[in-house]
């Protein structure tokens, strides 16, 4: 009897030795959580930016036109090349303006001449006229006299100067300063001042023009959402920035000069132009660009680091959450514009949620994560410039942001 019961025990000592070591290589086997960088949905005052096309634009153009008609014996100016006010660009034969100038001036003392002997016999007639030898009508026949002649110096004057400025006028001049370009006569050539020719043109560029468009609809919606207290006026509003063609940031940030008061009917469309520095010469009038214009500041957006976001097949945006238990959910939500490299989201997520912004590859909903605060990429982060960063926003996106 005794060794029935020894035996039993035994044998459950054995099997339970056996379902330790049985739970103690499934816990061998079970990894630890998974360490993850998480951010905390807050909210926070963002600025709404625009990103508009738009083209570079002279701030002054002038066509060189001649003011007298002759021959071009000389162009002074080098193609291309930056001119001042006032600097001479081409030389019409001066010659003929020199004999008219030439002319005017023996015009003008024949006519000094005959007032001064008109003012010679005025002066007779009256000392006659006060000795009772001469008449009434013979003192006021040399009075007339000279006046006439006062009146054909005044006449020899003007004529004189209008030769000495068509003598002027032969040396074509700079009407602004800046850049010329290409010559569109040659030496030889025959200008009229009543021809529509245009010798050269001449465009100021620096400053420099930018002038962009916006659909009205959007400035419309902007505006409600100033009025219905969705968005704030910020201090930056009336500075704008540029994107060259190319994607580069442009160095020097403009102003806001105004808009039209009046929309395209043929496009639904408001002109803006901004004003930018140009002292390199770096925009040319015709380029193209991209304006990224602040227009007023989101309040309380909830924003998250863009690499957080996913995208399922249907193109639906997914964010992981970590729960109270650390856990992970998977949380469908709609995202608006970008802000740097982060992006607002609109709908799905609350103030205190806690977003996988690192590590989501190495996880899936349902699994038990170890969270810990996402390091921000410092390099990444000082190469992004925030020109670049901000110039994502698009029309779509703030529709989302404002609706």
């Amino acid at each position: 009897m005794n060794f029935r019961y020894t035996t039993f025990f035994f044998a459950g000592m054995v099997l339970l030795a056996g379902c330790q070591k049985e739970d103690q290589s499934q816990a061998a086997q079970t990894p630890p959580p998974v360490a993850v960088g998480i951010v905390t949905a807050a909210p926070s005052a963002l600025p709404i930016t625009n990103e508009l096309p738009g083209r570079i634009a002279p701030t002054r153009l002038a066509e060189v036109r001649p003011r007298v008609s002759g021959i071009v014996v000389e162009r002074v100016f080098e193609q291309g090349s930056q001119v001042e006010k006032g600097d001479v660009l081409y030389r019409i034969d001066p010659r003929s303006f020199q004999v008219r100038v030439d002319s005017a001036e023996a015009t003008l003392r024949r006519a000094q001449a005959a007032l001064l002997q008109a003012q010679q016999n005025a002066g007779r007639q009256e000392q006659l006229r006060k000795s009772n030898v001469s008449s009434q009508q013979g003192y006021d026949n040399a009075i007339a006299e000279q006046a006439k002649a006062e009146a054909e110096v005044a006449v020899a004057e003007a004529g004189l100067a209008e030769a000495r400025l068509n003598l002027d006028y032969s040396e074509v001049t700079a009407p602004i300063s800046g850049r010329i370009g290409r010559a569109m006569i040659t030496e030889g050539a025959l200008v009229s001042s009543s021809s529509s020719e245009n010798l050269a043109t001449i465009q100021q560029l620096d400053p420099i023009y930018a002038d962009f468009t916006q659909p009205v609809t959007e400035l419309i919606r902007l505006r409600k959402a100033l009025q219905d207290g969705q968005l704030m006026t910020g201090p930056n509003e009336a500075e704008v920035q540029l994107l060259l063609d190319d994607g580069s940031a442009y160095p020097y940030t403009g102003r806001l000069l105004f808009s039209e008061a009046a929309v395209d009917a043929s496009t639904g469309q408001v002109t803006l132009r901004g004003e930018f520095p140009n002292p390199d010469g770096d925009l040319l009038p015709g380029m193209y660009v991209r304006v990224l214009i602040e227009q007023g500041i989101q309040r309380a957006a909830i924003a998250v680091p863009q690499q957080a976001v996913q995208r399922d097949a249907s193109g639906s945006a997914r964010l992981l959450v970590v729960n109270a238990e650390n856990k992970v959910e998977e949380r469908q939500v709609i995202v608006g514009r970008n802000v740097g490299d982060r992006v607002v989201v609109v709908q799905g997520l609350n103030e205190g949620d806690r977003v996988v912004a690192e590590g989501f590859q190495k996880t899936a909903p349902g699994a038990i994560v170890a969270p810990q605060p996402w390091q921000v990429n410092e390099q990444a982060e000082t190469s992004a410039s925030p020109t670049q960063a901000d110039a994502a926003t698009t029309s779509q996106s703030n529709e989302a942001a404002t609706d």
